[in-house]
């Protein structure tokens, strides 16, 4: 059985991004061995991590491990093609530090693809290899259900918009303080409430904030020159409440030896609209469209700020209508804006 039917199989009435991802790394294992593997979905416009899905033997230095991934330049899912996967054993240069820390744990391999399309980057996966590098035939194995597994992704966020935000649990907004390290000082109740909405632990422990790791690791690369996007990153706390974590430096001017500042603030309405659109795959003609409607349009004032008719209008909001899975504009509206 091909890599493809395996993975089609496993995709098979699963729709939680997390659960998805697990089936889809069980499929992949029976064909492209592994000793452990790093997940994490992204906010498709930055691109910054958010809800990772990880098993490494580093666990207690899992910010170090971060804040090297988002500063090296060798295979950073940023740079990568969305069709093929690549090994770093085939590298052009040796990685610098971030590979010096996996050779500690002895990774012999990474194995690295990235899961985009045209309406932005939906997550990207390494898988860590041990006993030798890996085949030509198994990264060719991993490339050919890269479309598959996009699509399921962005389904899969697509799907956490269907549920009003009004019928979902509130949270605090929240703070977390970080290191220049990225070791986490304090932090807010508000911000382990949302950590723990993220990824459930049991009361006794404290959830890892490693979307705080991500979003802090990419200021990081954005003073060291790595990466020009914005240090944020879009998530869903609850099916409806999106939440945007964003990391500064505390000291005005800028000094890297001083401590971060995650933020948690509820996801402004546009940038809301803006992930919705991506999330359901809408034309851009469609998003200028939603965005008129957003500002309080009528058909015939879209028609006139867009130059088109109005029948057209029409039309291209029955397509959105069909794509999104609503029948009216005020269910789109408050699906798009919460």
């Amino acid at each position: 059985m091909s890599l493809v039917d395996r993975v089609q199989g496993a995709l098979r009435g699963v729709e939680d991004g997390r659960e998805l991802r697990r089936a889809v790394l069980e499929a992949v294992r029976r064909s492209v061995g592994f000793d452990a593997h790093a997940w994490l979905l992204t906010d498709p416009e930055t691109e910054v991590g958010s809800s990772p899905l990880a098993e490494v033997p580093c666990v207690e230095r899992l910010p170090e491990l971060i804040g090297l991934k988002y500063r090296t330049t060798t295979h950073r899912w940023t740079g990568l093609a969305s069709d093929r996967a690549v090994s770093l054993a085939t590298a052009e240069d040796n990685g610098g530090p971030w590979r010096d820390f996996l050779r500690e744990y002895g990774v012999h391999d990474v194995a690295s693809v990235v899961f985009r399309d045209r309406w932005g980057c939906w997550g990207f996966l390494d898988l860590w290899r041990s006993t030798g590098p890996f085949r030509t035939a198994e990264l060719a194995a991993l490339s050919s259900v890269l479309p598959i597994v996009t699509g399921a992704l962005r389904e899969s966020q697509a799907r956490l918009f269907d549920r009003p935000a009004a019928e979902q649990a509130h949270h605090r907004p929240g703070v977390m303080l970080l290191g220049p390290d990225l070791s986490l000082r304090r932090q807010t109740a508000g911000a382990e409430d949302h950590l723990r909405a993220l990824l459930p632990t049991e009361k006794d422990r404290r959830p890892v904030p490693a979307i705080a790791y991500n979003v802090a690791a990419q200021l990081l690369a954005v003073e060291a020159g790595v990466s020009d996007q914005r240090p944020e990153t879009r998530v869903a706390i609850d099916p409806g409440q999106w939440w945007t974590f964003r990391a500064a430096r505390l000291e005005t001017p800028v000094d890297q030896t001083s401590d971060i500042a995650v933020t948690i603030e509820r996801t402004a309405a546009r940038d809301r609209l803006e992930l919705f659109c991506r999330a359901h795959q809408l034309t851009d003609r469609e998003v200028e469209i939603l965005r008129c409607l957003a500002d309080g349009e009528d058909t015939r004032a879209v028609a006139g700020r867009l130059h088109l008719s109005e029948f057209t209008v029409q039309d291209h909001l029955k397509s959105v209508f069909a794509k999104t899975g609503v029948n009216s504009r005020r269910a789109l509206l408050a699906r798009a804006l919460g």
